[in-house]
């Protein structure tokens, strides 16, 4: 498999990375290695309190870098729990960067971890911790069809990335 390129899949709804989602996130997730990675400027419709992000806007973009970290390590599967710890408000109209790593597993249970930063000072602004469930092997087969996903590198062209 690729160690990094950028996650190419049929176009879905996905509130967080499906182009069919009108209201979504758009997310355009990207891989280096054993981490997922995402960078984006959210738009005042995600904010809580004027000018911030709302928290589970934040949460969302949180588990998605963990999710699509573990279909980088072939392991598609399903957040079973999750912490977070919010550092700092998070701006909207500011250029933010998460990242998302798998960190163990032990047989369907992934432990993962993610951050979300401030993509130009690096400053932390919320951090995560989850626990998956990995999708059964007939079940990963169905998910990999239907969204028929594919890793290419980053300078190859072609389609949407998402």
């Amino acid at each position: 498999m690729t160690t990094a390129g950028r996650y190419m899949v049929s176009p879905h709804a996905c509130f967080a990375c499906g182009e069919l989602n009108e209201h979504g996130l758009h997310l355009v997730l990207h891989v280096d290695g054993e981490m997922c990675w995402t960078e984006l400027t959210l738009r005042p419709e995600f904010q809580g309190w004027e000018g911030i992000a709302h928290g589970g806007i934040v949460a969302t973009i949180l588990d998605e870098v963990m999710g699509w970290a573990l279909a980088a390590a072939d392991a598609w599967g399903y957040t079973a729990k999750m912490s977070i710890a919010y550092k700092r408000p998070v701006p909207v109209g500011t250029r933010i960067r998460g990242e998302g790593r798998l960190i163990e597993r032990r047989k369907r249970l992934l432990t993962m971890t993610a951050r979300l930063l401030d993509a130009d000072t690096g400053d932390v602004l919320a951090t995560a911790d989850a626990l998956y469930v990995a999708a059964p092997a007939a079940q990963l087969a169905e998910l990999k069809e239907c969204y028929a996903f594919r890793l290419v590198p980053e300078n190859a062209g072609g389609g949407s990335a998402r």
